[in-house]
């Protein structure tokens, strides 16, 4: 894999800062395809790979994913200060847009035209999201787990959280220590 600064990197603390700002004012309500697309394929910051690994990591942390991952990206080029950077502009604007929205839904809740306005964009977002994983699934090339392995992981995975209801927390430890182990034996 290669080292994180073969990648291009933002030039300074405020760039970091306005590109978390806009990519959080952009992936409103479904960002995986949104991060995906501007930390990987418009900015180059993370390969496919690493950005699979990273929001892997991301996931399995307390607080939001794309806030976690924000703050491990910033980490990785400017130290504590780009967590923080990143964490801030992962939050201050797009704070403001949420209590703005909360007003108007306020006033305009009971509105039909608002509520069909509300499904469709709930929509959209269930499609971005569908769509970044395939994208997001041709990194499976280079896992060193088998494709079938892969595949069998997340179906169980998915049996388990959707079918069954089991607690997240259950699944990852039940189906992530040995996909873990298995992916460490296959490397070794």
């Amino acid at each position: 894999m290669p080292h994180p600064l073969a990648h291009p990197r933002p030039a300074s603390l405020s760039a970091l800062f306005l590109a978390f700002t806009l990519l959080a004012l952009q992936g409103f309500g479904g960002v995986l395809a949104v991060v995906q697309r501007e930390l990987v394929e418009r900015r180059g910051w993370l390969s496919r790979e690493e950005f699979v690994e990273d929001w892997a990591v991301a996931q399995i942390m307390p607080w939001p994913n794309v806030v976690n991952l924000s703050m491990m990206i910033g980490a990785r080029y400017f130290g504590l200060r780009g967590a923080l950077v990143a964490l801030a502009g992962m939050l201050a604007l797009p704070l403001l847009v949420v209590l703005l929205l909360a007003t108007l839904h306020a006033r305009f809740a009971g509105n039909p035209q608002v509520a069909g306005a509300l499904r469709g964009m709930a929509a959209v977002s269930a499609g971005l999201i569908a769509a970044a994983g395939l994208k997001l699934s041709l990194a499976l090339k280079r896992n060193p787990l088998p494709l079938p392995w892969c595949v069998l992981l997340c179906a169980l995975g998915f049996m388990l959280v959707a079918l069954l209801k089991l607690p997240l927390v259950l699944v990852l430890l039940g189906l992530g220590g040995p996909g873990c182990v298995l992916a460490w034996r296959r490397l070794a």
